[in-house]
Parts: structure tokens; sequence; C-alpha cells
């Protein structure tokens, strides 16, 4: 079924994926030189795709967690046959001879610190997202990569996500009419872990995992995995989930940032667990089309749960939902028959990955998907969503000067002090 089907023919079909693995052939090329740091859940997912991909060696992991050190040395000892050397500070990973690429894989916290590092000692990155904690680290982490000049691509592997990009191609002929609103969502219950305070596991050095965010009392419900929720971490599912959606937006409509947001929202179904917003309502108003932000982590969510997790785009013809393997389309008027299609999207993260290393190999960054400037305007726009809610004020941005006009209460958000000897870049 094509594009053209899929908007008049009125049965449900499906399409197998649009295209293969974007995969370069590195086997005969030199290995190129990685390390690791945090190699803990995601951080090893990124790195098993830059091994499956090829062409990459992984020559060295850090982590403050011995248990997560040695169990991801011995992990990819067995994919690659040889043992990466092993790390507790990133800083002495940094200095090893040959390093030629860093994967960053630690909380957002971290992020600033770890990838200013590395680019001043000139090496290429692949970064998860979002880009940083607050909007000022992530300038610090543009001007250092522009000063650096080297290959950066954060993690929005959605970009990769053969349903979006076809909903691009539905947008941009025109089928759905002009586009006066978007929506966007994912509401679900969180399973929550142990919130209880007590002792950090014996492997994890909990000093060290805080670094330069607020050192709070351990309880496994903010620690490995878990710390997504917590504002001092992870700043809530906005900027960990939902910035996926609010980047795809991006990247669908050619935005750059929101002009103002409002943003409100409460905690009171998972008061006492969690310490970001449960329910959360945000407008994020870029030009000529606001996009609207909601989630609720209780209930179950949308009225009808398919729609629980995607995007809606808002046309004068139709209307059409985009999630990460299917489109859904409503033709406006009486009388009419939801379409829907199928587009598998099996392997974004590791073509994301393929598409980073392409662009080390190759020298050229016109080949990333998303380099570190679009990546900190969507960061920023989830970041500024929840600046307004945390100071309960519209806030109105400038994207020439990246700041926060007339709002000084809000504009004091932009950066968060670090803790102890930690040093703001």
């Amino acid at each position: 079924m094509n594009r053209r089907n899929f908007i008049q023919n009125t049965t449900i079909g499906s399409v197998g994926v649009l295209t293969g693995l974007p995969f370069p052939s590195y086997a005969q090329n030199k290995k190129l030189k990685i390390g690791l740091v945090g190699c803990g859940w995601y951080g090893m997912v990124i790195t098993t795709a830059a091994l499956k991909v090829g062409g990459v060696e992984v020559i060295a992991v850090c982590d403050i967690d011995s248990e997560h050190l040695k169990s991801s040395a011995d992990e990819l000892e067995k994919m690659q046959g040889k043992r990466p050397k092993e790390f507790k500070d990133y800083r002495e990973l940094l200095e090893i001879k040959g390093l030629e690429v860093l994967f960053i894989g630690t909380p957002p916290h971290w992020h600033a610190l770890q990838f200013i590092a590395a680019c001043k000692k000139g090496l290429d990155i692949y970064c998860e997202k979002p880009l940083a904690y607050d909007v000022e680290e992530g300038k610090a982490m543009v001007k250092a990569a522009q000063k650096a000049g080297n290959i950066v691509q954060i993690g929005f592997q959605r970009r990769q996500s053969e349903a979006f990009k076809e909903a691009k191609n539905i947008i941009d002929k025109g089928d759905i009419g002009k586009v006066h609103q978007i929506g966007a969502q994912i509401h679900y219950n969180p399973v929550l872990v142990d919130y209880t305070i007590q002792s950090p596991p014996v492997s994890l050095d909990w000093e060290e995992w805080c670094g330069p965010a607020p050192k709070l009392k351990y309880r496994p419900i903010i620690g490995h995995k878990a710390w997504r929720l917590e504002k001092e971490y992870g700043n809530g599912h906005l900027v960990d989930w939902g910035i996926h959606h609010i980047d795809i937006i991006r990247n669908i409509m050619g935005f750059n940032m929101p002009t103002s947001f409002e943003t409100n929202g409460s905690l009171n179904i998972l008061k006492g667990k969690i310490t970001t917003p449960d329910t959360l309502n945000a407008s994020l108003n870029f030009e000529g089309c606001p996009v609207i932000w909601q989630h609720r982590l209780w209930g179950t969510g949308d009225l009808n749960t398919q729609f629980n997790n995607g995007v809606f785009f808002y046309g004068e013809k139709a209307t059409l939902f985009a999630s990460d393997n299917k489109l859904i389309l409503m033709p406006a008027g009486k009388n009419q028959q939801q379409k829907e299609m199928m587009v598998p999207s099996p392997e974004m993260q590791e073509n994301h990955v393929a598409n980073f290393l392409n662009s080390v190999k190759t020298r050229d960054k016109n080949l990333l998907s998303c380099p570190i400037k679009d990546a900190f305007q969507s960061t920023a726009s989830v970041q500024l969503a929840m600046v307004s809610y945390y100071s309960n004020s519209r806030v109105e941005w400038s994207s020439e000067n990246k700041t926060i006009i007339d709002n000084k209460e809000a504009a004091k958000l932009l950066a968060r002090p670090y803790r102890g000897n930690y040093i703001r870049p």
C-alpha cells in the first residue's frame, strides 16, 4: 500500500519497512576505538548497537558502580573477543592512548562535564538524550562542540522511525491540509521500585553518582534506571520521554524553538514516591502552530488506549496520528472511516548509531540525523516547559539571545548551582 492509497483507501492495510538498515561496511577498514562512560542499562544498549553495526572496538568502559563495570566488561569481551580497560573515573578513561570516540550513557546531570571534557580531547561523541540537565549546560555544550569541530550525535533515535518519516511525507504533500495544532502524549502507569531511604548497594559510589547534582539520601527509586521521575536527576516524564515526541515534531514540521510556554500540572496520585508531576499539560507555542503536551501517569490515560503514546497532527483535511510503528488517519467530514497503516521500524537504535558512525568514518557532518544544535533546541524546549511549571508563570523565549524575556524568577531556573567543588562549564 503506497502513501496515496493510504489516503484514499478505506481498508486497514500495512506496509513493510520502507528502507533497510543503512549500516556502513567497515569490515575491511580500521576499527574505530570507542570508550563508554556510564555502562549500565542504556549505555550498553547504544554500545551493543555500535558493535552490531560493525567497524568498532570498545577499548574502555567507565562506571562508578563496580558491578556495572565488571558485567559490562565481561559482556563486551564475549561480544568482541577482547576485554576493554575498566575505569571508575571518566577523566582517566579520556587519557588512554588511541581513543577516538566517546559514548555517553550516564544520567543527564553528568552529561555536560563529561561531554565538554571529551570535546577538549578532540573526541567524536555520541551522547544520550536529553542533551543536558539545564538550558545553560546545553548552551555550554554547543559552544564546546563548535570550538572542537568534532562530530556529535545526540540519541534521538526516533528520527529513524519509518512511521514518522512517512508522516512527514504525508504532511509535506498537503494530504491532511494545513496543520493548525499538534498534540502529543505518553500516558502510562510506571512500575515504581522501593522508595524507602536506605543504604546504597556496596558496589555503588553514591557520592560520585550524584556528582554535580544535589546529593539526596539514597533510595532505589532515584538510583539506576529509576532516576527519570526524580526532579534533581531526570526532571520528569516530559523531559525524559516526552522529549522524543517534541523532537520528532520539530523534525517533521521544520520548527525551531517555541516562542512561549505555559505549563500546569500536579503531583497527587504518586506524591511521596516521585518528585515530578504525575499529571501535566504544557503548551509549547511554536510560531504558527501550538504543540499541546499532556501526560497522566495513572488511570487508563486516553479513552482509547491505542492513542496513549503518539502524536496528533490536526490538519484542515484530516487528523493524522503517528507513533513509532503505526499511522492512523481520520479524514474530515461526515461518515468518514479511519485508515490505519503499520510501518515497522525495528532497528531505530542501530540505525541512529550507524548514522553517527558513518559520519565519523567519512568526516561528513551533513550525514548526521541529530547534530548538537538541533538537539539543544529539542532539549531546551522541554526544559523551558518545565521552567514554566516550576515558576508557575508564562515563559517567553528569545531564540536570538537564547534567554528568557522579562521573567526573573523563571530565568533563575536556566542554570542549577553545582554541588561542592564541581564547577559549571
